[in-house]
């Protein structure tokens, strides 16, 4: 471990920070209106359609389409300056949410709107990886990481606790007028207080020239062949999949147990709790070192619980078994710094647009693949096959969540 990722850190170095500051606040609103947006655009399409599977598409629609921009517009991250690509994607965001508010659009043609600007994702989360590294240095920058993935579970959570309630009391389109109005403002944010005079990387040697589209695909084949990048992508990404997917059979799960709609809403809530505990008491109370020689602890306890749900366990049971995989999460905060040196220097943005790619892919993969399980076997099964997944992917890549043993630790 570098010296400077030795010292432990605190949240308040974090905040301390400008530059984090911004991108702290750019973050929230934009998550938080994200997912306002997709619970008014649901309801509008339900009402139109009255198609269940219209609906869920609806919920997803932001998932997928990062895949296409993770492996075509990646480059963009570190072509240009993260102030422009951060403000611009708001303000892109803000424009859908005006478009879909007042322009009284078709069903196909909203899912396509939201899909397009949705391929820019990958490109605006590199920017923001960028604007981390180069502004916090140490365990700050582990600890920034960290406060970055809270505040997007956080604004989740309140994204949808809230939008069932806005829409009811001010209707789709001026749901939508209030996403657009908080996308504007995380807009002027990103543009009045992230720094102008950031330039563009120069393109690491493996990428050369060419089109946008070209350095992307360059990019990402320098990353696969680096040492370490790929299978510290697969560490973060796969066992990530398990839990989106046991999360994603809650409701049926709920259905056939017998809870009531307020149990379900608090077991739909308790794996992000589990992650805000995890994250803030593995973090604050641990120093980096440690934090690393938890990863694997921290992936089985991600992992097994979702075993137990095979059985009828009680409703208390149940949410203390999905509050404790949430709390394995924290796996990630022993990866961060591994991750940062794994990634050419020229490619930073890119490698995490990379990273953020295979991780929205993976998460909309895994409820499909464990969905259509449950179709063939009773749904708590087909959760605790979640677990066994999780667990058997954590020990085929055990090496890799092994933290490396420096020469000066090992001497």
């Amino acid at each position: 471990m570098t010296d400077q990722f030795t010292v432990k850190a605190t949240y308040g170095q974090v905040f301390a920070v400008a530059q984090f500051r911004a991108v702290f606040a750019g973050r929230l609103l934009g998550v938080m209106s994200d997912t306002l947006r997709a619970v008014a655009l649901a309801v509008l399409v339900y009402d139109r359609t009255g198609s269940p599977l219209l609906t869920a598409v609806t919920m997803t629609i932001n998932f997928l389409p990062q895949a296409a921009g993770g492996l075509f517009l990646a480059a963009m991250a570190d072509r240009f300056t993260p102030r422009t690509l951060i403000s611009t994607g708001y303000a892109l965001q803000c424009a859908v949410g005006l478009l879909l508010a007042m322009g009284h659009l078709p069903v196909a043609a909203s899912l396509v709107l939201v899909a397009g600007v949705a391929c820019l994702t990958p490109v605006t989360t590199g920017a923001t990886a960028r604007v981390l590294a180069e502004a916090l240095t140490g365990d700050t920058y582990v600890l920034g990481r960290s406060l970055s993935y809270i505040v997007a579970v956080s604004a989740q959570m309140v994204g949808m606790a809230a939008g069932g309630t806005l829409v009811v009391w001010l209707g789709v389109e001026r749901t939508m007028l209030v996403t657009a109005g908080a996308h504007l403002v995380a807009a002027a944010i990103s543009r009045l207080f992230l720094s102008p005079a950031r330039a563009p990387r120069a393109s690491a040697p493996a990428t050369g020239g060419g089109s946008i589209m070209r350095r992307t695909l360059r990019g990402n084949a320098a990353l696969v062949a680096s040492p370490g990048v790929l299978k510290l992508i697969m560490v973060q990404c796969l066992p990530a999949a398990y839990l989106a997917a046991a999360g994603s059979l809650l409701i049926p799960y709920s259905a056939h147990r017998g809870f009531s709609p307020q149990q379900t809403g608090v077991l739909l809530a308790a794996t992000s709790v589990g992650m805000l505990i995890g994250d803030v008491v593995i973090g604050r109370a641990f120093a980096p070192a440690t934090r690393e020689r938890l990863v694997l602890p921290l992936l089985l306890v991600m992992g097994t619980p979702s075993l137990t749900l095979a059985l009828d366990l009680p409703y208390p049971s149940v949410a203390a078994a999905y509050v404790v995989t949430g709390t394995g999460s924290a796996y990630l905060l022993g990866l961060q710094r591994r991750f940062l040196e794994a990634v050419p220097a020229g490619l930073q943005g890119q490698g995490f647009a990379l990273l953020n790619t295979v991780t929205m892919s993976i998460q909309g993969v895994g409820p499909l693949v464990f969905g259509v399980v449950a179709e063939f076997v009773p749904v708590g099964i087909a959760i605790a096959l979640t677990g066994v997944g999780s667990v058997a992917t954590t020990l085929l890549l055990r090496e890799a969540a092994r933290p490396r043993v420096s020469s000066a630790e090992a001497a």
